[in-house]
């Protein structure tokens, strides 16, 4: 009997341990699908002036799964060998802490049962990341550090001015090298605590957005139950973020907490992973009229790759939402957004990113607009904004 039971609990051990190596990768690949499509076009002048590209994206949520970034993967959208396959140069890793059960655009409780917590579990991260979500935020940072530690001639973490200019220097002898960044997927990441602002600055976070789906301590979400602007709380979070050269992401922020900003702050704000709400009117997208303003100040409209925010997800669609952005805000005002691994469906992976450019030749952007949107409006922006050591 005493064996039976042996043999029992060692079974139920190692089916244990199988859906615990398993299902996160399963849930991974389930959550962040590519629509089943044809290899899409692109032409030789197109992918000639692909590799001439700086490439960057200022959003995507890959270090929040167990996905080893280092190896190629048939599922989800970001690892390393198809981030160089696609040519991004900059990849802005977004830090993704508490997400509610039956989350949507329209409105959702600060008060709701907490996803992450039960990824954090299935994936098992530290103790320290089941109750904290500055933890959570510094947990996934140190999965980056660990990869660029890994393979350095393969990813550089950067944080500085300088550090920008060393990764464009090292470019040129190796195309293949991928400058990441660190930022935040909402200032609930703080915990509550303006000391956590400084805490998540030293472990290399240069982006922070202030809410995600939720109404939180700093002010009111796009998809909370409030609609409010910014608390005194907030008001003294972006000052200090601003005094340690932190980049404001006001992504998923509520209209009175974009113009609450933009009153507080003269800094170019970044949307990290937006459409523009003239060109698909849905709940997921602030008014033109708050993207102009953004614009005037010198910030950035990153357009994302999936169906709430583009109406679409196929190149054609992404092009056709920068275009509608080129006449709205310039030029100098649109980057790009993926929100992969976001737990969104695109239509492509960043592997495949040479398709937007001959889309954007397509539909007749000039090589000097492609070049600003593609990438060097993002860089331009981090060169003027990063701490300078």
């Amino acid at each position: 009997m005493k064996k039976i039971i042996l043999i029992i609990v060692i079974l139920f051990a190692l089916l244990l341990v199988g859906f615990l190596t398993v299902a996160p990768s399963r849930v991974d690949g389930n959550l962040n699908p590519v629509t089943t499509h044809q290899p899409y076009p692109v032409s030789a002048e197109a992918q000639k002036l692909h590799n001439s590209l700086i490439v960057g994206d200022w959003h995507a949520d890959t270090l929040l799964w167990n996905r080893d970034i280092a190896k190629q993967h048939d599922y989800s959208h970001i690892d390393i060998p198809r981030l160089q396959k696609g040519n991004v140069g900059l990849q802005m890793f977004t830090t993704v802490t508490k997400s509610p059960s039956g989350l949507n655009y329209d409105s959702n409780s600060t008060n709701a049962p907490d996803d992450i917590t039960k990824l954090a579990l299935a994936q098992r991260w530290p103790i320290a990341t089941w109750n904290s979500l500055t933890a959570r935020a510094l947990h996934q940072a140190d999965k980056l550090h660990q990869f660029a530690e890994a393979s350095p001639q393969k990813l550089v973490i950067i944080k500085t001015k300088s550090d920008l200019a060393s990764w464009a220097e090292h470019r040129k002898s190796n195309p293949k090298l991928i400058g990441g960044l660190l930022g935040t997927e909402g200032s609930h990441a703080l915990d509550g605590k303006i000391e956590n602002v400084q805490q998540l600055f030293d472990a290399g976070f240069r982006m922070m957005s202030l809410q995600h789906f939720f109404d939180n301590k700093l002010g009111g979400s796009l998809h909370g139950t409030s609609q409010a602007g910014l608390s005194e709380f907030g008001r003294s979070v972006i000052e200090k973020m601003e005094e340690l050269d932190i980049v404001l992401d006001v992504s998923h922020s509520s209209e009175n907490t974009v113009r609450d900003v933009l009153a507080l702050t003269n800094r170019a704000l970044v949307v990290s992973h937006t459409g523009f709400k003239g060109h698909c009117d849905t709940a997921r997208n602030i008014s033109d009229d708050l993207m102009k303003q953004i614009a005037s100040r010198g910030g950035l409209i990153a357009v994302g790759y999936w169906d709430g925010a583009i109406c679409g997800d196929t190149p054609s669609d992404v092009v056709g939402a920068m275009k509608y952005g080129l006449s709205l805000v310039g030029e100098d005002h649109i980057s790009l957004g993926s929100d992969f691994d976001g737990t969104v469906t695109t239509g492509f992976d960043t592997s495949e990113l040479s398709a937007l450019t001959h889309e954007m030749l397509k539909q007749g952007f000039s090589d000097t607009q492609i070049r600003k949107i593609m990438g060097q409006n993002m860089h331009d922006l981090l060169a003027a904004q990063l701490p300078s050591n």
